[in-house]
């Protein structure tokens, strides 16, 4: 899990390191990468002998009777998917119609954490192949190489994608919103990671998922969002950010606004020898 999801950053660092940075690349992993793939094994493994009893609880028939659960748990998950895509897009989409650098890149690098989490997370749900349990007899421990692929939707149960989405999501705004506005961490943070678990416990509660589905799904996401955000950041004039940041909106010939779109580095992206030239 943790080879295919540093491949996809690392991959491109090697050959274009040079050609996008602005001064010296930070590191893209550190210390606190172990601490927290460590902390969520260690949660999955604890969680992991009671998939079935914390399934059965909320599959009771008076959990399941609660109107207000069921609307909750249906709100927080079309949140996460496909609400945060919309989300993402709608912030990009006015942060450059507006030149907010800040919205835009809010909005880009939360929607390029989701991408990514969710092809790591499929990868790993279609080869893992997990039986979900909603499928009966229910079994927590049925896996099946390449099952996933094979048989569809009721064996891709490792990891929950709602909750890969969410947790994505909440990484990269409030890792984003923590560069130019430090204070707000001790705010954002926690209010959209309490969001984030939401959607994963709604996802155990539609009984589309065990605990120890979402608990991974989690950590992918979490990764998902701090490293897209941190290697944007590291490399400012890269190929995406060059070709999706650098749109303006210029007037028309018609007396309007046109939105136009430009292969060459955005203002924010050059080097000062570029500006000077």
């Amino acid at each position: 899990m943790l080879a295919a999801l540093l491949a996809l950053p690392v991959g491109a660092r090697g050959a274009a390191a040079q050609a996008d940075t602005i001064g010296p690349p930070r590191a893209l992993f550190t210390y606190r990468d172990l601490v927290l793939a460590g902390g969520v094994a260690a949660a999955t493994l604890i969680a992991r002998p009671f998939d079935e009893r914390f399934a059965a609880r909320l599959q009771d028939s008076s959990t399941q009777a609660n109107r207000k659960l069921q609307n909750l748990a249906t709100f927080v998950r079309e949140v996460a998917t496909p609400g945060s895509y919309v989300i993402g897009a709608s912030m990009y989409a006015a942060g450059r119609l507006s030149h907010d650098d800040h919205l835009a890149d809010l909005g880009l690098h939360g929607t390029e954490a989701l991408v990514v989490g969710e092809l790591v997370g499929g990868v790993i749900k279609g080869t893992t192949g997990r039986q979900r349990p909603s499928v009966n007899p229910p079994d927590p421990y049925s896996y099946g190489l390449f099952r996933g692929f094979l048989r569809g939707d009721r064996y891709r149960s490792f990891p929950s994608g709602h909750t890969t989405s969410a947790f994505a999501a909440a990484a990269a705004v409030s890792s984003e919103t923590s560069r130019w506005w430090p204070s707000s961490r001790w705010l954002i943070g926690p209010m959209l990671f309490t969001g984030a678990a939401l959607t994963g416990v709604s996802r155990m509660y539609n009984n589309r998922h065990w605990a120890s589905d979402v608990l991974v799904g989690a950590g992918i996401g979490t990764f998902a969002g701090l490293k897209v955000v941190r290697y944007q950041h590291s490399h400012p004039g890269n190929r995406v950010d060059r070709w999706l940041l650098a749109g303006s909106l210029v007037p028309g010939p018609d007396g309007g606004h046109v939105l136009r779109w430009s292969i060459t580095p955005a203002p924010a992206a050059l080097t000062p020898t570029t500006r000077r030239r």
